[in-house]
């Protein structure tokens, strides 16, 4: 039967898509009031018709994002009053107190690629609140969204990062998912560093996604292969914390949908394989204020302010109380693995690739620290909320700062022992509460207690199957 033209939903060219997002994030840097923004965008959302509904995204405690979709008439109606089932999120509320609810960042709004994501939809991000309304504990972008507003209230400071986030490209759809039952990944390339023919599979997927990254405002900067056989990495430009961090959760959910559009499966795993480079989210860091990048000193060492070294210091000093925060899975402490240029030891280079911390090259924009023992299947939001808190509070080293930087010292390298130093740290009980150290360190004890102690040289499927990216609820509920 003949249905063309009884649904005429938004599609937007791509061109123009860029041009909307860019101005909707231009907004959100300058920092416009968010009740007139929630105005103008809900009088966009009523006076266009073809707008069908809106993706409301939050992230979980351990970082995983999740998406509902509202009618966009029962949105506008009801955004003040949006629930959801606590209990049915890992991390989140217990079945007796299980609802929470939805406030919607009108600031974070994005118009979507339509072959991507659909027709007719745009999309927001929105904090978790208790039902009373307070700020709800466990919700991560809500904590790093209050304190970078705070920051700016207080003195104009900025938090600005730039993630560098890697990922493979295997065969198949659902690799991860359908893992135990394989025991293997497939590479779609072998092409390498650079290297990967125009046309390719890999290339072909980096040039899709890539497009609709770019659409949706990310500025991206450059793409390509990456050193390990059918792995990938797109960088964007640096913008705001709160802003990074929501680019790096669309970044992967686009590459996955791009992927899964190709019958083909990205993966954020961070050593999905042994015997190679795993995957790494490098996160670029600096703090400005008026304009002024407070990280950069023409004649400090290494063209660091020593605010910037302090900052370095501080991060060196609590690298084991914060390592569960950065490498959060069990397969995370494949990676720190120096066979493989990964940075597990705690010291500061402008060069070492082996060290957590790296000092790139620098001019008065660009002077920044590098944090590379950030693995890309962690929490955003947290990894960049610990890392500004210890960056600018945590206890300084007892002794000469020189000192302990050129003394090697190791990341742990297995979860058991990082979860051990995470619990014991008064630090972190005073940067993210009691509540969150206890429920974040009971399901990181929970993945790891269905692995095998000793990661030896082959990838378990249980480090697969329960990590918290790939399983669901349906899993879980099997023990």
């Amino acid at each position: 039967m003949e249905t063309k033209g009884l649904r005429d939903f938004l599609e937007i060219p791509y061109d123009e898509l860029e041009g909307m997002n860019l101005r909707v994030k231009e907004q959100r840097l300058r920092r416009e009031s968010p009740d007139k923004l929630r105005e103008e965008r809900a009088k966009y959302l009523t006076d266009e018709k073809r707008i069908k509904a809106v993706t409301v995204c939050f992230t979980d405690l351990e970082g995983r994002l999740h998406m509902l979709d509202y009618d966009k008439k029962f949105l506008l109606k009801s955004s003040d009053n949006l629930t959801f089932d606590g209990s049915s999120i890992r991390g989140f509320s217990a079945q007796a107190e299980s609802d929470l609810r939805l406030n919607l960042d009108w600031p974070s709004f994005y118009w979507l690629p339509a072959d991507i994501f659909g027709p007719g939809k745009v999309l927001m991000f929105s904090e978790v609140l208790e039902r009373d309304g307070t700020p709800y504990h466990s919700d991560m972008r809500g904590l790093l969204k209050r304190i970078t507003d705070q920051m700016y209230a207080k003195d104009g400071t900025v938090f600005h990062a730039a993630p560098e986030i890697e990922g493979f490209l295997f065969k198949g759809r659902d690799a991860e998912r359908h893992y135990h039952e394989t025991d293997k990944f497939e590479f779609i390339s072998t092409g390498g560093y650079y290297h990967s023919l125009p046309g390719d599979a890999l290339r072909a997927f980096i040039d899709k996604a890539a497009e609709a990254q770019r659409a949706m405002g990310f500025q991206n900067e450059k793409d390509h292969p990456e050193v390990a056989p059918s792995q990938f990495e797109m960088n964007f430009s640096y913008s705001e914390a709160l802003i990074a961090a929501d680019q790096i959760q669309l970044y992967k959910l686009l590459c996955r949908q791009v992927a899964a559009q190709l019958d083909l499966t990205a993966s954020f795993l961070p050593k999905p394989m042994t015997g190679i480079n795993g995957n790494g989210m490098h996160m670029n860091m600096s703090l400005s204020k008026g304009g002024k990048n407070l990280f950069y000193d023409k004649n400090g060492q290494d063209g660091l302010s020593q605010m910037g070294w302090d900052f370095i210091d501080r991060i060196l000093n609590n690298a084991n109380d914060i390592c569960l925060v950065l490498n959060s899975s069990v397969n995370s402490y494949r990676r720190l693995d120096p066979h493989y240029e990964a940075p597990n030891q705690i010291k500061a280079s402008p060069n070492n690739r082996g060290a957590m911390v790296r000092i790139p090259f620098g001019n008065e924009r660009s002077a920044r620290i590098e944090c590379r023992s950030v693995a890309p299947d962690a929490n955003p939001y947290m990894v960049l909320f610990t890392l500004l808190k210890t960056g600018l509070e945590g206890p300084q080293p007892q002794e000469d700062a020189e000192t302990k930087r050129s003394r090697t010292r190791f990341l742990p390298d297995n979860i058991f022992d990082a979860i051990r130093l995470f619990k014991g740290s008064q630090f972190i009980a005073q940067t993210l509460g009691e509540n969150v150290q206890g429920k974040y360190a009971e399901l990181k004890v929970g993945s790891a207690e269905r692995c095998p102690k000793q990661l030896g040289t082959r990838v378990k499927s249980s480090e697969i199957q329960f990590h918290h990216e790939v399983t669901n609820q349906y899993l879980w509920n099997q023990f």
